[in-house]
């Protein structure tokens, strides 16, 4: 394999003095800001904190899910790590949701439109307070991309920080997570475990603090923003309880203020080369789906040009390594136990397939700062070889043709098979699919379509983990396909495509699907198809009528007027 190409982005870093302090002395230096400083004394600041960099600390606590819980502690750690490398802290609140708790129902909707939320209040506060620097603090899936495109806006020296993977439940000497509760529904409804044994699975498999344990979305987009510099090395892999995450938090805050000294912001990091190094990571490690989305609206912001097809072209060099659920046997716990992904980027450095050079929120590139790592314990079955991999090309593969022209989104782990050819069950919404699934209505050879979940149409694009899950609970794993335009959790697997554009509420060839129609995904040819004729089709097409919005009123009638499709990311300020 070749070296990869020292990084060419160009960078818009300014002498160190001219960004100290570059927001907040418009705040607060002059007799004429007398009333700003004012304000701040009773909130704990004294008169030489004036003349300090002004840093903000994102916090995304909230008791809404375990997966931020704790993120309030982990705030006030680097608030102490800014404070003591010289700066001055000032710790604000923003929104989460709970994907795990809201999935299958209306209120999952509201799951991606609260990445945009996040993002804009991030941004509104740091604008507004005139911070000098960030560091942001996420748990669950949507906080890390919606402050990364907060970050990428503000384009202010910045310092993301993970919350930290949940340790797994254990149960009968099993260790569980929260992808067992999906799955024991559908084994209930299958016969194969009784309403006590699930219930058991459900007490159990989320003991405490920190994101779902799998290489689900989380764990992924913390993996890919480590990867792309804008975290410390192995943040994304420590548990949340714990004395590691609790130093990272203290090194984030000395760190920002470092960057302020040094005068790197964060698109001097976010180069196009350094996404291309969060998407070889995602790829490796056999991420989740949402990266493809939550990158594609990270690079949007950045100004940095990256397409869907770049997943197809980086893909083809890159193979999965991890064996990580959920298509793997192993938790994200376990991967800390042998080093993180950092030694996992070191094995991919040296085959030529990470740009080295790129810049990091250290100060230091990405090739120095993995210098100093051990390789992988000898013996350890979790991460293969690179001459030896579980699959020579990405899990990642992008699906085009007469039912998805403008992209699709497969995750095939390979245990799928490559091609799968059957009989169309479609459903306009999650809830009838999952209905019939669990009234094993649903037969060999089926390709369930469920349509009408696209960021316009759901409106939202709700993940479909209830419904496949159910799938794998039942047995049908390898046996049915699922398609749809809305998108999936990290915790799904078996053989589903997503993110299928245009979508059903723009006329896309998903909503002219019938009952019945032959579908076919072949991931070899990276094609998904509807064996009907493009006259068939066209005729189709004149008497679809487009449903009635379903809000007309409130955060969700806003996200469909302005959001774009899935392949380009479902940003909201494409047009502005």
């Amino acid at each position: 394999m070749s070296s990869r190409k020292k990084s060419t982005s160009k960078t818009t870093r300014k002498p160190a003095a001219s960004i100290a302090r570059e927001h907040s002395s418009v705040l607060l230096d002059g007799p004429s800001r007398a009333a700003s400083r004012a304000m701040l004394y009773p909130v704990g600041f004294s008169e030489k904190d004036f003349t300090k960099s002004i840093v903000g600390v994102a916090s995304t606590w909230s008791m809404v899910t375990p997966c931020n819980m704790h993120i309030d502690g982990l705030a006030r750690e680097s608030a102490l790590g800014i404070d003591k490398a010289g700066g001055k802290a000032i710790i604000f609140n923003t929104i989460t949701i709970s994907d795990g708790i809201s999935m299958g129902t209306e209120g999952m909707k509201y799951s991606l439109v609260s990445r945009e939320v996040i993002a804009d209040s991030v941004e509104t506060v740091a604008g507004c307070q005139g911070f000098d620097g960030l560091v942001a603090i996420g748990g669950c899936d949507k906080n890390m991309p919606g402050c990364m495109i907060a970050i990428a806006r503000l384009n202010r020296p910045a310092v993301f920080v993970y919350g930290g993977t949940i340790l797994p439940g254990c149960l009968n000497g099993k260790l569980i997570d929260v992808v067992s509760v999906f799955e024991a529904v559908g084994q209930e409804a299958a016969g194969v475990i009784s309403a006590k044994e699930r219930q058991a699975v459900e007490s159990c498999a989320i003991p405490g603090p920190g994101s779902c344990g799998g290489m689900y979305t989380a764990n992924t987009m913390a993996s890919a923003i480590e990867a792309m510099g804008m975290s410390l090395p192995n943040s994304s892999a420590q548990a949340a309880v714990s004395t590691h995450k609790l130093q990272d938090c203290r090194e984030a805050g000395a760190a920002v203020v470092n960057l302020l000294k040094k005068g790197i912001r964060p698109r001097d990091i976010m180069t196009r080369e350094a996404f291309e190094n969060a998407i070889t990571v995602v790829i490796a490690l056999g991420g989740s789906t949402n990266a493809v989305l939550h990158l594609l609206a990270i690079a949007h912001t950045a100004g940095v040009k990256l397409s869907i097809d770049d997943f197809t072209k980086i893909g083809k060099r890159v193979p999965v390594l991890a064996d990580l659920k959920p298509s793997g046997k192993y938790l994200m716990s376990q991967l800390i136990e042998i080093g993180g992904i950092v030694p996992l980027m070191k094995d991919l450095l040296a085959a030529g397939l990470l740009h080295g050079d790129c810049m990091t929120v250290t100060g230091k590139t990405l090739r120095e700062n993995l210098a100093a790592f051990k390789p992988y314990p000898k013996g350890q079955q979790i991460i293969r070889p690179l001459n030896d991999p579980i699959k020579k090309e990405s899990h990642l593969v992008v699906l085009k043709g007469n039912l998805a022209p403008g992209g699709g989104v497969a995750k095939i782990s390979g245990k799928e098979g490559l091609s799968f050819k059957g009989r169309a069950r479609v459903f306009d919404g999650e809830e009838k699919a999952l209905q019939s699934i669990l009234a094993r209505k649903i037969r060999k050879g089926d390709v369930i379509v469920i349509r009408y979940e696209g960021p316009k149409g759901g409106p939202g694009m709700r993940e479909m983990l209830s419904p496949t899950s159910a799938v794998m609970g039942l047995g049908l794993g390898k046996e049915v396909a699922l398609i749809t335009d809305g998108r999936f959790s990290g915790g799904t697997h078996g053989f589903v495509v997503g993110h299928i554009t245009p979508e059903a509420i723009s006329g896309g060839p998903i909503a002219l699907v019938k009952e019945g129609d032959i579908i076919t995904i072949d991931a070899s040819k990276r094609s998904l198809s509807v064996d009907v004729t493009a006259a068939e089709l066209a005729k189709r097409k004149k008497a679809w009528k487009k449903p009635e919005p379903r809000y007309r009123r409130g955060v969700l009638a806003k996200y469909a007027s302005h959001v774009t499709d899935a392949s380009h990311g479902a940003v909201t300020d494409a047009g502005l």
